[in-house]
Formats: C-alpha cells, structure tokens, sequence
C-alpha cells in the first residue's frame, strides 16, 4: 500500500471513529457532522471523499459493527474446548464488553432503531445473530445440557429481546460500565429456565469457564 493509499486509509477510520463516538452520543437525527469533523481533524472534503452523505457515514459505522460482532461470534465458535452454552456465554460477554469499550457497538444500538436502517438491520447483525444463536441452543439441547421441550427458536429470540432490552436500559440510565454483568444475569436466568437440572446443578458448583478479556479485542 502507498503512502497516500495509507492516509488516506487512516483518514476515513478516523472519520467513522468520530462518527460512532457522534452517533452513540446523539444519535443519528442531531448528530453533528462539524462536531465528526473536528473530533477526526478531517476536512469536509475529505469526508465526501469517502462518504456521499450522513447516512452513507451511518452505515459505515454499522458495518464496521457487523465486523466486530462476527470477529467476536468466530472466535468464540472455534473454541472446541467449551461446551455450547460456555461458548454462548462467551459471546454474550465479548459483545457486553465490546459495548463498554467501542464507540461503534454503541452507536450501532442508536442506529438500528432508525426506520431509515430496518433493512440493514434484518440482514446484518440481528440475523447473524439468530443464527449463531440457533445453532448454540440446539448443539446444547442434543447433547442434554438444554430440557428436551425447550424450544431453541424461542430461546434465542427472547435472549436476544431481553439483551436488547438491557443495552436500553444501561443507555438509559447511562451506566455503560454494568453492561457485561446485565448480559450475564440475562443469559444465566434464560439458561436457568431451559437448562436440565443436571447441567444448572454443574454450572452452580462451577460457573462460567471462560470470559472475554480485553487483549483479545486488539
């Protein structure tokens, strides 16, 4: 890559960086984009270099989300030495963490409830994650760890509406910092209600076997 190849690189990942710092903090309607200019040090010239409008810069944001939710869904599927509902828990903290940490998960949770990005929405992370859900579920149900009658369609959609209902409710009460221990307690009542008593009577004595650790993320 040249170096003009590499500025120009660096200027458009500072751009979006700004822009989801913008988003999450205002959301998409009264995000400022002299506010994503000065936070970048990019010039508007720059910027229509790379995007045609505010909302082209919004879905940038949002596919570098998508990035980032299928890095962490990769990792943590390609670990064999954890169980299926280990491997869930895993995700559901990476993402926790990611929250507290990324300017772009954050802005992407303003984003998705822009009419405006609904399509973007049900082809990209929300599927993504039904489906890596759905598998999960259904690896721990055939071997035992999830009860025989629980349906994993339905277990997936109410983890995934009571994660999105926690994202909400530590924006509301601007306690970003409480997100990873919100998901956990989620995912733990969810498993507690479809988990055999053979599996939730192991997990008491044992726990969680792995979390996600910051280093990763880099």
């Amino acid at each position: 890559m040249s170096g003009q190849q590499e500025r120009a690189r660096r200027t458009r990942a500072a751009i979006v960086e700004s822009a989801a710092v913008e988003f999450a903090r205002s959301g998409y309607t009264a995000a400022s984009l002299n506010q994503i200019l000065e936070r970048s040090n990019a010039t508007k010239g720059a910027m229509y270099f790379h995007f045609g409008s505010k909302e082209d810069l919004a879905r940038a944001v949002m596919r570098d989300a998508m990035i980032r939710y299928k890095q962490t869904t990769d990792r943590w599927l390609a670990r064999t030495d954890l169980e299926p509902l280990e491997i869930l828990h895993g995700i559901v903290d990476e993402i926790g963490l990611r929250f507290q940490l990324e300017a772009v998960l954050r802005a992407e949770y303003r984003l998705i409830v822009e009419p405006d990005f609904y399509a973007d929405v049900q082809s990209g992370a929300a599927s993504g994650w039904g489906q890596v859900g759905n598998v999960l579920a259904e690896r721990a149900k055939e071997r035992g760890d999830l009860r025989p009658d629980v349906d994993v369609a339905k277990f997936t959609r109410v983890l995934g509406a009571a994660l999105a209902g926690q994202r909400y409710m530590s924006d509301l009460l601007a306690r970003p910092e409480d997100i990873r221990e919100l998901f956990e307690e989620t995912l733990e009542m969810i498993v507690e209600a479809s988990a055999t008593p053979q599996w939730w009577a192991n997990f008491k004595r044992c726990g969680w076997q792995d979390s996600a650790h910051e280093e990763d993320l880099r």
